[in-house]
């Protein structure tokens, strides 16, 4: 099996930036067999959404309201993707899910998620 794990949420101002970091840990065979990871979103009283993704060659994909703010990254030796957000709004406020695909079969992997909240 695989296990994501998050880090770096926390309590930001408007304007200001935060480093999200996800782990990928476990069965080394399917571990370096992830393809996409990416970043998605929920917040009070709304679906998941998609925030950002990457596949292991790295091609990546961004939802519109993030687009030119948030930037994904991936290191694929330490099995990481980090999402690097700036000029942070109060309406990305929610809590931050990492996921992961694995080429190998095709399960979705999540982590427990992170909260981030931004203040006006």
């Amino acid at each position: 099996q695989v296990q994501l794990v998050e880090s770096g949420g926390g309590l930001v101002q408007a304007g200001g930036s935060l480093r999200l970091s996800c782990a990928a840990s476990g069965s080394g065979f399917r571990v370096s067999r992830l393809n996409a990871m990416g970043w998605y979103r929920q917040a009070p009283g709304k679906q998941r959404e998609l925030v950002a993704s990457i596949t292991r060659g790295g091609t990546t994909n961004y939802a519109g309201s993030v687009k030119g703010r948030f930037t994904i990254s991936r290191d694929n030796a330490k099995n990481t993707v980090y999402l690097q957000m700036n000029s942070l709004k109060p309406d990305d406020t929610a809590v931050y899910y990492c996921n992961a695909n694995s080429g190998f079969d095709g399960t979705n992997y999540w982590g427990q998620g992170t909260q981030v909240t931004v203040s006006s």
